[in-house]
């Protein structure tokens, strides 16, 4: 992440908190949240715009239309998610839910809000969604299964490295007949690459199987089954790098990226567990910035 000043890495921080309380302490959390009013419960979300209140007035691009995009957005989720529960209290998933995620989803991949920041600080706009998605879905919507722990078990481990030593054969095959990916060699000190998987494994692979897994795929699960679920959330998940690396349809990317998403997908759905899917996606995604 570039321009990382003292107040970005604050901000940083302070955004990674409600990530934290629910990785570590969701069940709490989530009861403490019912226990507010309703009011309440639909109005603190509001507090997150203060991250981009901190870092725009930092670097000096306050604007009130942003201001009112981050004020207003996490409370309209949140009233539409209180609405969700009301109404499908089994949780099988509706069209608000639908709504929801494809809006989210739509933000980050088109980067509807990317203007609102500093140049090279995208990254916190993306886990301020995170944090929105997170107080909506697990917070008011109450939605089980996701799997968003941080609690990292065994049983995590081996199905996540299970799941990479299944598809590393695969893409390096077809990324290389594609012309996808070319080797190079590179052989970083340990501290330094240990240091790139851990980045990559919260700020790129972790937001994204929380959106794709513990979201998408299990909605989709109780309207469609496990097996059209994992299809379809990993198209989803292709097509949402139909823009990255390329400046028209990168189809190798979706092509790719799609099959990786049933390997992830696999990996998440053992045990029902972000975390296993992450580390799938993170040491993927790190074998391929190293060595091609």
């Amino acid at each position: 992440m570039q321009n990382l000043t003292a107040t970005a890495i604050a901000v940083l921080v302070i955004e990674l908190v409600p990530a934290v309380a629910f990785g570590f302490a969701a069940e709490r959390v989530k009861r403490a949240v019912r226990c507010w009013p309703v009011a309440s419960r639909l109005a603190c979300p509001a507090l997150l715009v203060l991250p981009y209140v901190v870092v725009s007035i930092s670097g000096h691009i306050f604007r009130w239309q942003w201001f009112a995009v981050y004020a207003g957005l996490p409370v309209l989720i949140a009233w539409v998610l209180e609405q969700a529960a009301a109404i499908d209290p089994e949780q099988c998933g509706n069209w608000r839910d639908a709504t929801i995620l494809f809006a989210l989803g739509l933000a980050v991949d088109l980067r509807w809000f990317d203007g609102a920041w500093p140049s090279g600080l995208r990254t916190l706009n993306e886990l301020l969604l995170v944090d929105i998605g997170l107080y909506g879905f697990l917070a008011v919507r109450q939605l089980s299964g996701t799997g968003f722990d941080f609690h990292l078990r065994w049983s995590d481990w081996k199905s996540g490295l299970r799941e990479l030593a299944f598809f590393t054969p695969l893409v390096l095959t077809l990324g290389l007949a594609l012309g996808f990916i070319h080797p190079h060699a590179n052989i970083p000190g340990v501290g330094s690459a240990a240091l790139r998987w851990i980045g990559i494994f919260l700020f790129t692979a972790l937001p994204e199987e929380l959106f794709f897994r513990g979201w998408v795929q299990n909605l989709l699960e109780r309207r469609v089954g496990r097996r059209m679920a994992l299809a379809i959330a990993s198209v989803l998940f292709g097509l949402s790098h139909f823009n990255k690396r390329s400046a028209h349809f990168n189809w190798r990317y979706v092509l790719l990226a799609s099959m990786a998403g049933i390997f992830y997908g696999r990996a998440w759905r053992e045990n029902r567990c972000v975390a296993a899917s992450t580390i799938t996606h993170a040491s993927v995604d790190w074998i391929w910035g190293l060595w091609f």
